[in-house]
Formats: structure tokens, sequence, C-alpha cells
């Protein structure tokens, strides 16, 4: 469940409203969109892998309440986690040829 996002860290893209298949966050006057409805995030993650800033934290336990604290997460290194062990952004490796349903897709296209 979208537990967190980073006013500091936010520079008002909006990626995330655009992105969320289940309409939790609205855009706001201020640029900064807010979490509206915390209750419909389906823990997908979508928000969080296009954040271009890692202002965003998804946890996990969907089905717990979860108190999150910004600094805490931010020194655990969480903030932007999911996106990162994708290797999305700059300066990180994209781990998609680990992916074992990737190496089947790209065998399946190699045959054509």
């Amino acid at each position: 469940m979208i537990e967190l996002l980073s006013k500091d860290r936010c520079i008002s893209c909006n990626q995330c409203v655009s992105v969320c298949p289940t309409n939790v966050f609205d855009a706001t006057e201020d640029g900064i969109p807010v979490i509206a409805r915390k209750s419909d995030c389906q823990s997908c993650f979508m928000c969080e892998l296009y954040c271009p800033v890692d202002a965003l934290f998804v946890t996990p336990l969907a089905d717990e309440n979860v108190d999150i604290e910004e600094t805490a997460v931010a020194e655990q290194g969480w903030l932007g986690s999911y996106r990162e062990q994708l290797g999305w952004g700059k300066g990180r490796t994209l781990t998609v040829s680990e992916d074992a349903s990737y190496y089947i897709f790209r065998k399946a296209h190699e045959d054509h």
C-alpha cells in the first residue's frame, strides 16, 4: 500500500497521478499531489516505479497498517527502492535480463 509521498523530494510532475490504475492520488493547486484514496491502493508499485525522483514508498504489507516515518524510510534507502531494484533511473543497471520471463519473451521473438 502507498505509505509515503515525500514533499521534499517531489518535483510536481504528477506521474503518480497519471499512472495509478486505481486513482489513489489527486493533483493539487500547489503542484504536489496528495494521497487521497489510500485504501484504494493495490500495491502495484506503478507510482513508485514511474516517480523520477524516488519520492514515493509503497510497502508490500498491503493488509497491515504501517506507521511510516519519512526520515526512517529515507535512512533505510526505501524511498524508490522498487524502482532501484528494477534498475530504472540514471546510473542504474536494468535488471530485466535477469528475469526468466524476459528470456522466454526474447527467445519467442528470435524465432520469428
